[in-house]
């Protein structure tokens, strides 16, 4: 009479109970039924035994390297937050270091990685490179054409807002991205998307910047902006996957810190999802500006881009992942180039850095200034500051400091009302960005974009265009 083996006899066996059992003891019976020993039997269950749950890390086991001061209280009290935060990040047990940019500010919860966050780790973490994958900045040069003209071209070409163009516009992602989609189980379902909302900005502090440069005073458009729908999309997804290996492998690990590991099937998967969805932002980048070109009859000179929202693999094996942090290593990407883009506010420079391995940023630079305070607290000092109502700001008051903080510039909003969330004073102190840059040798400051105009989303809750076609409808 042959044998069978029961769940009991795993038990026995010194195996703990689970949803495993199942495929265990149908492959340990088929061992039976062919002839072999009870020992090869239990053998093969084990095989199906999860590995034991990695514990948290302690709050000193993993280096953080800082590259970040405090000059006022405000600065002082967003120190100590990311601080805190990036302090519980570093227990998730598979995170090697973490670096702490200039420009680091609270993004979420504790325990979530700061806006200026970089974080080394053995496994892909989707809540790391944030919703706005592959967010980043491209530049291109218009020799012989004046800021002004390139400024109403990307005007009348870009998009800023909620949702995308016309699916049968002219212009489209490649067709080796738009296969890389259709091949990809965490993309094929959103081509339809990766069309629609080709070459759009979004809103938020996504923008178009044109200046001139400081060494040559060549015009240069500058963008900003991520991948949109398609890498949302892929982030709730990649998200929901990694929180199935966190309770499975780490159900201490905070959920927003689950990790994919990258030798499965669905970490490969997964990782080739994100080349896709760096292809096509780079794209979506790049076809604004040749649409502006086009609209000008000319044609761009230099470019160059990089992406500041992104994990990259570097010869070590390990992951990093920058949120809200700049590539400033050798050879980050095959694209690369040695230089890359340093945003601060719409009246300063953009500035353009080449990079300097610095290994107390783990190789990054920062991405931008930062804030100090939420977009709603810095609204609220505003209204305080100007005596508003409860209503908030009135149209004057938002005219007044529009004109006090943008003086002498071309500074437009797609939407038609001002953003005051993104004017100058949301954010760090621009000269004590470049100072810290400098003073922790994350990165050399080479050349800088002058300021001469920009336009960004607006308040995309008033008035908005498609707000009024729908109105113009309706009627």
């Amino acid at each position: 009479m042959i044998e069978v083996i029961s769940g009991q006899d795993l038990i026995d066996a010194g195996m703990a109970q689970g949803k495993w059992f199942r495929p265990a003891l149908d492959a340990a019976n088929a061992i039976l039924r062919q002839g072999g020993s009870m020992a090869d039997a239990l053998a093969a269950a084990r095989r199906f035994e999860p590995a034991p749950a990695l514990p948290l890390k302690g709050e000193n086991d993993v280096p953080i390297y800082a590259n970040i001061a405090a000059e006022t209280a405000y600065e002082l009290g967003n120190v100590e937050k990311v601080s805190a935060t990036m302090r519980a990040l570093v227990r998730t047990p598979v995170v090697r270091a973490a670096a702490i940019m200039p420009d680091a500010c609270p993004a979420g919860p504790v325990g979530t990685i700061p806006v200026g966050g970089v974080v080394a780790s053995d496994g892909i973490h989707p809540g790391m490179h944030s919703a706005d994958i592959c967010c980043s900045m491209a530049i291109s040069t218009f020799p012989g054409l004046d800021p002004e003209s390139v400024l109403d071209a990307i005007h009348a070409v870009t998009h800023f807002g909620a949702g995308g163009r016309s699916p049968m516009g002219r212009f489209r992602p490649s067709d080796a991205t738009l296969a890389a989609f259709s091949e990809n189980r965490y993309l094929y379902s959103g081509l339809e998307g990766a069309i629609a909302h080709f070459a759009t900005q979004g809103d938020g502090n996504h923008f178009a910047f044109v200046g001139t440069l400081k060494s040559s005073g060549e015009t240069a458009l500058v963008t900003h902006h991520g991948s949109r729908g398609p890498g949302a999309r892929l982030y709730d997804r990649g998200i929901k996957v990694a929180n199935r290996f966190r309770e499975r492998l780490s159900p201490e690990t905070a959920p927003i810190n689950a990790w994919i590991p990258a030798d499965t099937e669905e970490g490969e998967a997964y990782w080739s999802a994100l080349q896709a969805i760096r292809l096509w932002t780079r794209e979506s980048h790049y076809a604004l500006h040749d649409m502006a070109a086009e609209k000008l009859d000319t044609r761009v000179g230099d470019r160059f881009w990089n992406e500041h929202n992104f994990v990259f693999r570097k010869s070590d094996g390990l992951f990093y992942h920058g949120k809200g942090a700049t590539p400033a290593f050798d050879g980050w990407a095959d694209d690369a180039t040695a230089l890359t883009l340093v945003p601060l506010n719409m009246a300063e420079p953009v500035l353009v850095v080449r990079g300097s391995n610095a290994a107390r940023g783990l190789g990054f630079s920062p991405h931008g200034a930062g804030r100090n305070v939420s977009r709603s607290a810095h609204i609220r000092a505003l209204v305080e500051e100007h005596g508003a109502d409860s209503r908030g700001l009135s149209p004057n008051n938002i005219a007044a400091i529009l004109a006090r903080e943008t003086a002498g510039l071309d500074v437009r909003f797609f939407c038609g009302n001002a953003d005051v969330s993104e004017l100058p004073s949301a954010y760090k102190n621009a000269a004590a960005m470049r100072a810290q840059i400098e003073h922790y040798g994350l990165a050399e400051i080479v050349d800088e974009v002058l300021p001469y105009g920009c336009i960004m989303a607006g308040d995309i809750g008033r008035d908005a265009p498609w707000r009024r076609r729908k109105a113009q409808k309706a009627g």
